[in-house]
């Protein structure tokens, strides 16, 4: 139960709503004492003066014994919660109106005495004969009065009979009821805020209960913290639950994309094994062949199988490069050397590369370049390598008497590239997909053996150098592949 922030809260409050009740008590009760002797003194101040003349206690200068003890008796009973001592003047009681056997001290400290003679500010307490500890308020004066008293009438104002009075009211129905009265108080003060730490902690009860499903659900499934606590502004809590939902939300878009990157790997392997498979198993096949029957196999028959085994293990090689420029692309170990250049002439270079490869495939190979070339801000090596890509491609799509066309045009601060061929174009289902490595969902092509890594090769690069590839199928047929460079300048 401790465990939770709203118990600690109502705990620490408990406790100091008990603390400031006992202070409240104890500094009441204090002040209250100190208020009420003061009120006393300031009231009775002249009680001592007015019984010396009231009762005529001092005679021609003498003190009168018989009108002492009679004013003794007397005041007992008009006010018995005064006490009447006569001192001398070294404070040594000499007489009192007290119970015999209570009166516990033999002399009395002047100095309270003096002060109040002087007209010191109240409280001024002087000493209690009956208890050797307790000060209590009094009035004083001296006798016979003069300059050179013999003595002094000292009134304690709060006797004895006093305390036995305020401790049955202490005890009465009305103080208790008064005590019932404060706590009754403190209690719904205690309540109210308990109530209010409720309210004020219920959106971290909730965030709480928020954070723990999103645990338990293995970090896969959150629901919305802030859109249960909805407003204008917004406190500290409000703003941790926003943090919190952006964090689980893309905890679990970056646990996705894992899930979808081991999909990806383990696809990658599979494939890479399925693909690199086929040309060693044809490899080993015609090398096993020619070794075994090396003596019957005559001459020709023997350049045919190595022919064809040469073959494969170009294909072989081709793919394992295109695994490592992939990888290398990926990892972003190649990175671009951009320089100004000028685009026509790389795309007549390419040209000139697949003009015989092209003629032997009874393809036409045309471009369109604009009166004032554009310079692009690009690397010259992997635009090349994507131009190859692109051009291979499309060879390999285009049969006998076809055409593939390569145009240059300017759009807004980039240059654009365009390889169209007239093949049978690519399903629309494929669209998407169709710079996916190891994709090969497009008609086969007429010499085949590719890893499907071409296109995905050609992207990367453009997307390395800040363009962009894109294709779209012709409305007459074919399709058309495009890549954007930016211009010098721009």
């Amino acid at each position: 139960m401790l465990h939770t922030l709203y118990a600690r809260l109502s705990l620490a409050l408990i406790g100091l709503f008990m603390v400031t009740g006992l202070l409240y008590t104890l500094i009441t009760s204090a002040m209250t004492e100190s208020y009420l002797q003061e009120i006393t003194q300031h009231f009775n101040r002249d009680l001592a003066s007015r019984i010396v003349a009231d009762r005529l206690l001092v005679i021609d200068g003498e003190m009168d014994d018989k009108a002492l003890k009679k004013t003794f008796s007397v005041y007992m009973d008009i006010n018995p919660s005064i006490e009447i001592y006569l001192l001398d003047e070294e404070g040594k009681i000499l007489a009192f109106s007290a119970d015999p056997g209570k009166v516990k001290r033999k002399r009395v400290d002047l100095q309270p005495i003096q002060a109040f003679m002087d007209g010191e500010g109240f409280p001024l307490l002087g000493d209690d004969p009956r208890s050797h500890e307790r000060r209590k308020a009094f009035s004083v004066t001296p006798v016979p009065a003069g300059d050179m008293p013999a003595g002094y009438l000292y009134v304690v104002l709060r006797g004895e009979e006093y305390d036995n009075a305020e401790q049955a009211v202490q005890e009465s129905y009305a103080l208790r009821y008064s005590a019932s009265a404060v706590a009754v108080s403190l209690g719904f003060g205690l309540l109210t805020g308990l109530l209010l730490f409720h309210w004020l902690t219920r959106r971290v009860q909730r965030l709480s209960q928020v954070m723990s499903s999103f645990q338990q659900s293995n970090f896969t499934e959150h629901e919305q913290f802030a859109k249960a606590y909805t407003g204008p502004g917004g406190d500290e809590v409000d703003r941790l639950g926003e943090a919190f939902d952006e964090m689980a939300n893309r905890i679990i878009d970056q646990w996705g994309q894992l899930k979808q990157q081991d999909r990806l790997r383990r696809e990658l392997v599979a494939q890479v094994s399925h693909d690199l498979r086929t040309p060693l198993a044809a490899l080993h096949g015609y090398l096993e062949t020619v070794n075994m029957k090396a003596e019957d196999l005559d001459e020709a028959r023997r350049d045919e199988y190595l022919a064809i085994a040469l073959n494969q293990s170009e294909r072989l090689k081709r793919m394992v490069e295109d695994l490592f420029e992939l990888a290398s692309l990926d990892a972003r170990e190649t990175q671009p050397v951009c320089e100004p250049m000028p685009l026509a002439e790389l795309v007549q270079d390419v040209i000139q590369k697949f003009q015989l490869r092209a003629q032997q495939a009874g393809v036409a190979l045309a471009w369109q370049i604009p009166e004032s070339p554009p310079f692009v801000n690009a690397d010259y090596a992997l635009t090349e390598r994507v131009l190859d890509n692109l051009i291979g491609n499309a060879l390999d799509h285009v049969e006998q008497g076809g055409t593939i066309k390569l145009a240059i045009t300017r759009q807004d601060q980039e240059a654009v590239v365009s390889v169209t061929d007239s093949g049978k174009g690519i399903d629309e289902e494929d669209l998407p997909h169709i710079f996916e490595p190891f994709y090969k969902n497009r008609q086969a092509g007429k010499e085949g053996g590719h890893a499907g890594l071409g296109l995905a090769i050609a992207q990367r690069m453009v997307a390395l150098q800040g363009g962009e590839i894109s294709v779209a199928n012709g409305e007459g047929g074919g399709a058309c592949f495009s890549f954007t460079l930016p211009l010098t300048g721009s």
